[in-house]
């Protein structure tokens, strides 16, 4: 499986809106990639549009293909639920399921998508989710306490943890540190690295520093005014992005001196 995506000609519209023009690219598989740009040029739309979740707003279709291994993920018959299944994301801000126990939290979207499990299954998927997410050893003498007691860094890689035990083939991270304090921040970064020997990952960030350090590529993303849709500028390695962009935009994004 080599989880590659493929995007060709994308165009996302919300109603006559149209969010986010002309995007093509490929998403190399076990690697991460990294999308920056200012705020409102659709980096995050296009993010959510990778496993149809910005389909949760009325009004929101795409023209062109988002192409996983080559099977089109808009394409007539396809189930956007197991689009997520294959897809997991990860969001801004950490979001465990208050009334759930740690173990529940864990096992939330297996039960979702009406897995039937064995109970030593289920535990043995707890414990590799959460070794998975590197927070077995904080956790595993208190499964049964409620999943909102951990901290904020913690309920983040509970939610990781989450998205893992369904087994997908990508991970999806909208700007997953930025409700995180710095040793946080760090503890998913490595956690980041850890999980792309499996997974292919794409994250957003308006943290510079944290896509030259956890990201393979990076994509620049830009607008030209509100109202105007966003666009990818440019994608190439990620060292190339910071040390020698083709477009002056991104040098000046990349460099500060933006806006």
């Amino acid at each position: 499986m080599s989880q590659r995506i493929d995007v060709k000609d994308l165009n996302i519209y919300y109603g006559d809106f149209l969010a986010v023009e002309g995007v093509s690219m490929a998403i190399e598989p076990k690697s991460v990639t990294a999308f920056i740009g200012p705020s409102g040029c659709g980096k995050s739309t296009f993010l959510r549009s990778i496993n149809r979740m910005h389909e949760v707003i009325p009004g929101a279709h795409v023209q062109g293909k988002v192409e996983l291994e080559g099977v089109d993920l808009y394409g007539p018959g396809i189930d956007p639920v197991a689009v997520r299944r294959n897809i997991g994301m990860v969001f801004q801000r950490p979001n465990p399921f208050p009334t759930m126990s740690i173990r529940d939290n864990v096992l939330a979207g297996v039960k979702l998508n009406n897995k039937r499990i064995s109970k030593s299954d289920a535990e043995e998927l707890v414990e590799s989710s959460l070794r998975g997410a590197n927070l077995w050893n904080e956790v595993k003498d208190r499964l049964e306490k409620p999943g909102s007691g951990l901290s904020g860094g913690q309920q983040q890689r509970l939610c990781i943890a989450r998205a893992i035990a369904v087994k997908p083939q990508v991970l999806l991270m909208d700007e997953p540190c930025s409700a995180l304090d710095p040793i946080s921040t760090l503890a998913i970064e490595d956690l980041i690295q850890q999980l792309k020997s499996e997974y292919t990952i794409v994250i957003v960030t308006h943290n510079m520093q944290q896509a030259a350090r956890v990201s393979d590529r990076t994509a620049f993303f830009n607008i030209a005014g509100t109202g105007r849709p966003g666009k990818l500028i440019e994608m190439d390695e990620t060292a190339t992005i910071f040390s020698a962009p083709r477009e002056k935009a991104t040098e000046d994004y990349v460099s500060g001196r933006f806006g």
